[in-house]
């Protein structure tokens, strides 16, 4: 598969720093990720997701999850099918599903609205992800 390009959205945290958003597809609808290098694993927020997905979809990781704040907060996975960054699909990845409600709502203070998630190390490293903050683009590419 060739480099796709992606358009980043970059949020101005009002003076503190800055956010990358990329919309993706899933479900056949469009929602907007965080960009997040630091993340380890791409995460889905649970409420959102259980708005699209039944519950029993979910499966409990057995382990509680690191950062965002907290280093308790139960974690599960579950494997979505046909998922697109722009126009880049990846026909079947396992994500995290946690509570991220907290980010959610500093994001609705900032006017942005819900985010499903993030997209973390595991799809940028796999992926071979080139991230081009002055030209506001993310490329994936998949041999």
């Amino acid at each position: 598969m060739p480099k796709k390009s992606i358009p980043l959205e970059l949020i101005d945290l009002n003076g503190n720093g800055f956010h990358a958003l990329v919309n993706v597809t899933v479900f056949n609808k469009t929602f907007k990720l965080v960009l997040d290098t630091g993340a380890s694993k791409t995460a889905f927020d649970k409420t959102l997701l259980l708005e699209q997905i039944h519950e029993k979809e979910l499966i409990n990781s057995g382990h509680l999850t690191t950062g965002l704040g907290t280093n308790n907060m139960e974690s599960f996975m579950t494997t979505i099918t046909d998922f697109y960054i722009g126009k880049f699909h990846i026909p079947e990845i396992e994500v995290a599903v946690l509570d991220l409600s907290a980010i959610n709502i500093a994001y609705e203070k900032l006017a942005v609205g819900p985010v499903l998630g993030v997209l973390g190390g595991d799809v940028l490293v796999e992926f071979r992800a080139v991230i081009d903050y002055e030209k506001g683009k993310l490329s994936l590419k998949s041999e």
